[in-house]
C-alpha cells in the first residue's frame, strides 16, 4: 500500500499558501487492507471508496500507477502528488503552469467524463484571481457546455459556495459566461446581462455587472456573497417597458432567490438569507429615514433570522451607506424593552403593546398599529 498527498495541499504548499485539510491517494490496497491500517476511518464515498480520517480524506485509487492517476485530474496545477518520503510527482506542465499562473486542463476528455470539472475550473478562477485561463481550458469548457444539465445539484452548489469564498467570486461567473456554461444552473446570471441595473445616477451598466460588483465586495463569506448575488434578482421580473426602473423588485426577488437556492439544494440558512436579502435590502438601505415602527419591525425580523449584521453589510456594499453601528445601538435598545410583569395582556395584544413600547424607546412616543406585517406608526 502506497499513500500520496495529492491535489490542493501539495499545490498550496508549493505556492506558499496555508492549507487546512489534506487529501491522500491510496494505491495498491483494497478496502479491507485500508481499514486494517486505519481502523478509525469513516467511509463516505459510494462509487469511489472515500474515507475520512480526522480532518483528512483518503481515496482508494482504481489504478496502481500514480502518473496514470495524475492524468485523470482536472487542471495541471492540481495534478501533483507527494509520497511519504517527500518525492514529488507531477504532470509535465504542472510546475510551469503554477509558476506562470495558468489554469490549463490536463486532458479535454476528463471534462466530458465528469462535466462538474467545468465548475471546478471556474471555481479556481475565483480562488486564484491572478491566474489566467489557458485558451485550451476555455475551449474545453465550451465543448462541455451541452452536457451540464444532468449534474447533481448539490455538487454544483458546493462549487458555487467554494467560489463565493474565493478572492474574486465574479470570475466564477465571468468564465462560465465566456464559455456558454451559465445555463442551466446559473441562467439567472445570463438573463441579468441584458437587464439594466437601474436608473442613473445610482446605477450604470447591466444588472449582471452590478451583482458581480456587490458579490466581490462581500467575498470570503459564503453567506454574505450569496446574499449579494441574490439581492437584486427581482429586477429580472420587472416589466421591460419600465426599465431602467425596477419598482417592486424587492418583493419579486424574494420568490426568485428562494427558487435559486432550492435549484442548487443549498442549506435552509442560505435559502433564508438569500430570500431576506432580496426582500429587505431596499428598506434597510433607507434605514436613516425610516419611521420608528418600521425600524422596530425590520430589526426584530432580521434579529429572529440572525441576519442583522449580514444584511447591513450587504447594504454597505450595495448602497455605500453604513448604518451598522446605529443599527446595533437601536437593536440593543429594542431588545432591552420588556412588558412589565403586571401587564395583564395576552397573545396578540401583548405583542402590540411590546411593539409600541419599543417604538417609544426609539422615538420617545407610542403609536399603536394594528396592521399585518411591517407596521408603520
Amino acid at each position: 500500500m502506497k499513500i500520496y498527498s495529492v491535489g490542493g495541499a501539495v499545490r498550496d504548499r508549493l505556492m506558499g499558501r496555508a492549507f487546512k485539510d489534506r487529501d491522500f491517494l491510496v494505491l495498491g490496497a483494497n478496502e479491507a487492507d485500508f481499514m486494517k491500517a486505519f481502523p478509525s476511518a469513516r467511509k463516505q464515498g459510494k462509487e469511489t471508496p472515500v474515507y475520512r480520517v480526522g480532518g483528512d480524506e483518503y481515496i482508494l485509487s482504481h489504478t496502481d500507477n500514480i502518473q496514470e492517476d495524475l492524468l485523470g485530474r482536472d487542471l495541471t496545477i492540481n495534478a501533483m502528488a507527494e509520497d511519504e518520503g517527500g518525492r514529488l510527482y507531477y504532470h509535465p506542465m504542472a510546475l510551469r503552469d503554477l509558476k506562470e499562473k495558468i489554469l490549463r486542463p490536463v486532458r479535454r476528455e476528463n471534462f466530458l467524463e465528469d462535466p462538474l470539472r467545468v465548475f471546478r475550473a471556474a471555481r479556481f478562477a475565483s480562488l486564484f484571481p491572478d491566474f489566467t485561463p489557458a485558451p485550451e481550458l476555455l475551449e474545453t469548457m465550451k465543448e462541455t457546455s451541452h452536457v451540464l444539465e444532468n449534474l447533481s445539484p448539490e455538487r454544483v452548489g458546493n462549487e458555487l459556495l467554494s467560489a463565493l469564498s474565493g478572492e474574486k467570486p465574479s470570475r466564477f461567473f465571468r468564465i462560465l459566461a465566456e464559455t456558454g456554461c451559465l445555463s442551466p444552473w446559473f441562467s439567472e446570471m445570463k438573463k441579468a446581462m441584458d437587464v439594466p441595473a437601474g436608473p442613473a445616477p445610482w446605477h450604470r451598466g447591466s444588472l449582471f455587472e452590478h451583482m458581480m460588483d456587490v458579490t466581490d465586495a462581500l467575498h470570503g463569506s459564503q453567506l454574505l456573497a450569496w446574499m449579494g448575488l441574490c439581492h437584486d434578482l427581482g429586477k429580472l421580473a420587472t416589466p421591460k417597458e419600465a426599465w431602467p426602473s425596477h419598482h417592486g423588485h424587492d418583493r419579486a426577488g424574494e420568490t426568485m432567490a428562494r427558487s435559486f437556492a432550492l435549484k442548487l439544494r443549498l442549506s435552509r440558512r442560505l435559502t433564508e438569507a438569500g430570500r431576506m436579502a432580496a426582500r429587505y435590502h431596499m428598506k434597510a438601505g433607507l434605514y436613516g429615514s425610516l419611521r420608528p415602527g418600521t425600524r422596530v419591525d425590520l430589526l426584530v425580523t432580521l434579529h429572529r433570522a440572525d441576519l442583522v449584521e449580514a444584511l447591513f453589510r450587504l447594504v454597505r456594499a450595495d448602497h455605500g451607506e453604513d448604518f451598522l453601528e446605529r443599527v446595533k445601538k437601536d437593536l440593543e435598545r429594542i431588545l432591552s424593552i420588556h412588558l412589565p410583569p403586571d401587564h395583564g395582556l395576552e397573545g396578540v395584544e401583548a405583542g402590540y403593546r411590546l411593539r409600541d413600547l419599543r417604538c417609544q424607546s426609539l422615538a420617545g412616543r407610542c403609536s399603536a398599529s394594528r396592521g399585518k406585517g411591517m407596521h408603520q406608526p
